[in-house]
């Protein structure tokens, strides 16, 4: 009776399989959908200037084009200079560090004009190693339904309460303007 009460491993062994396997296969249809629109996964130009645009009509720091590949992939970065006295990022993070990945998974923006303001958000990675306090990011969702990755600006300042739908509006427009780039075939 009581070898009858106890549940076999296996049920949890399926879960994390079965979610590994549908962020392989999610991986793949980036990857495909990217080499059939021709877009490259190293930095470019156009997409440093499209992170500029953001973070300058958002006055942070930091602006992204980020593709979700094996790692955060930034495919368009603006910083600060080095020497600077602020943190310079490199181009590419873990998939598990930052709120892009919150991003991915809801498909809709996120605002955050002060991380700190919710617990949820305030332990991560990115706030120890860079001391950011604000994020707005947006997911770039191709037509066919296939999120490639997130556009997003950071800043170590909050942001007041009362901006937070224009800065999020602007950071949508940001991920508009990218999703035309890569749907523009002249590229």
């Amino acid at each position: 009776m009581a070898g009858a009460m106890h549940q076999p491993a296996a049920p949890d062994s399926i879960a994390v399989t079965s979610s590994q396997a549908q962020q392989a296969a999610e991986l793949e249809q980036r990857y495909e959908l990217l080499k059939c629109l021709g877009v490259s996964t190293v930095p470019s130009e156009d997409f440093d200037e499209m992170a500029s645009n953001m973070a300058a009509r958002t006055g942070f720091l930091y602006g992204f084009v980020n593709l979700f590949l094996r790692e955060q992939t930034f495919v368009g970065l603006r910083q600060p200079p080095a020497g600077s006295g602020f943190v310079v990022i490199g181009r590419s993070m873990s998939l598990d560090h930052g709120w892009c990945p919150e991003v991915m998974n809801r498909k809709k923006a996120l605002p955050l004009h002060d991380v700190h303001a919710s617990p949820r958000f305030s332990g991560n990675h990115v706030v120890d190693a860079v001391g950011i306090r604000s994020y707005f990011g947006a997911p770039l969702i191709h037509e066919s339904g296939v999120v490639l990755g997130t556009v997003c600006v950071i800043d170590p300042k909050e942001r007041p309460l009362s901006e937070a739908r224009q800065l999020r509006d602007i950071v949508i427009d940001g991920g508009a303007q990218v999703m035309k780039r890569i749907a523009s075939p002249s590229r």
